[in-house]
């Protein structure tokens, strides 16, 4: 039931891991070296089984989606590759899950397609106004290609540094090295002006009809509960915030069955059009 394939948008190819039918839920990846759709999102997406439509795409810039020409990334084109996404997947009305820098997208997706956006899930979300650049996020972004700088980003991402396994520094150390070139391109130093595009301007979040629920751990030190997810709650609209205690930047990976059960329940039948 799951499938990879690449969907033409805007004239640009964007690689996307689907699975089941029904509500579509588009899944949007974090800004980590080495991240893909797949990545982030193939177990969550076994997991949730074929209630829904996940669309979990490569943003351009990760993975085996290239940066479209004339373009240098960025929240506007990465919003706008989202939406051209699921118009070219024939989705009139989805949900958005969104990771780190994912979660400012989906938010930013949510304020430009407000008929198409049914609800919002921000996962460790960036995009608070004025939130500054951790230097846990500074350090995940310089992270070099290889074993060294794939063990030290992973050991920033989670509390619990068990979840920091051989085979997962190997995985993530090659995903590196595959997409090194058009990484670079995105964060290059001073890296406090790429943290600030991620932020989104009050007027905008104000505007915002979907429900939102953000979802991060308390000990997140990439994007900090205090000036990522606490800020968010003054300007938006219809929110709600879940706190998971003993918990890093990742919660889908450190608390998989609570994050699972809170995506069902917020992402149920009646969410639909």
């Amino acid at each position: 039931m799951t499938a990879l394939r690449t969907v033409t948008v805007d004239g640009s190819p964007v690689h996307v891991l689907e699975s089941g039918t029904g509500p579509a839920v588009l899944m949007l990846h974090g800004s980590g070296p080495g991240t893909t759709g797949s990545g982030a999102w193939a177990a969550t997406a076994q997991a949730l089984g074929t209630s829904w439509h996940l669309v979990a795409p490569d943003q351009a810039g990760f993975g085996r989606t290239p940066i479209p020409a004339h373009s240098r990334g960025g929240l506007r084109l990465w919003t706008e590759q989202a939406a051209g996404l699921m118009d070219a997947l024939g989705a009139e009305h989805y949900a958005v899950v969104g990771h780190s820098m994912g979660g400012a997208v989906a938010l930013a997706l949510a304020a430009a397609r407000p008929q198409q956006v049914t609800r919002v899930v921000a996962v460790s979300t960036m995009g608070a106004p004025g939130a500054p650049l951790s230097a846990e996020l500074d350090a995940i972004w310089a992270a070099p290609a290889g074993p060294h700088g794939a063990r030290d980003m992973l050991s920033r991402l989670v509390l619990d540094q068990a979840l920091v396994t051989e085979s997962a520094v190997a995985a993530r150390a090659a995903a590196m090295r595959a997409g090194a070139a058009a990484f670079a391109s995105l964060f290059p130093p001073p890296r406090a002006r790429w943290a600030d595009e991620l932020t989104l301007p009050a007027r905008t979040l104000a505007g915002i009809r979907a429900p939102v629920l953000l979802v991060h751990g308390a000990e997140d030190r990439v994007t900090p509960l205090s000036t990522a997810a606490l800020p968010l709650l003054e300007h938006l609209p219809d929110v709600r915030l879940h706190v998971l205690g003993r918990c890093g930047h990742v919660p889908a990976l450190e608390h998989p069955h609570d994050f699972r059960r809170l995506l069902t329940c917020f992402l149920g039948p009646e969410q639909g059009h």
